[in-house]
């Protein structure tokens, strides 16, 4: 059994929210008209954020369609100052961070 793109992300934002030291990357693919666009989303205390695409103002619609293609996930060091982030480890396949002790 597959699990849903919502319901990936709703349990990534569930952990983040007593992680607020740990900010999660994930970056993947969406199918777009003419090719596949990369996309970049951070999750950070219990709130997903696109970077690279616009999503809907409504916390209860997952920022992701079911059609992405997560292809990695990377722990940093929260919160996330862009001009010198920590990286906590190499990017991993994002179901490792459904076990709460990955955000370690």
């Amino acid at each position: 059994m597959t699990m849903t793109i919502a319901a990936l992300l709703a349990g990534l934002e569930a952990i983040s929210r007593g992680r607020p030291d740990r900010v999660l990357r994930l970056r993947g693919s969406l199918p777009a008209t003419g090719g596949d666009e990369p996309f970049e989303l951070l999750i950070f205390r219990g709130f997903s954020s696109s970077v690279s695409h616009p999503t809907a103002f409504n916390p209860d619609q997952p920022a992701l369609s079911e059609e992405a293609r997560i292809e990695a996930a990377e722990l940093l060091l929260g919160p996330l100052n862009p001009a010198a982030e920590q990286s906590l480890g190499r990017p991993q396949r994002v179901a490792r961070f459904l076990e709460p002790a990955a955000w370690e």
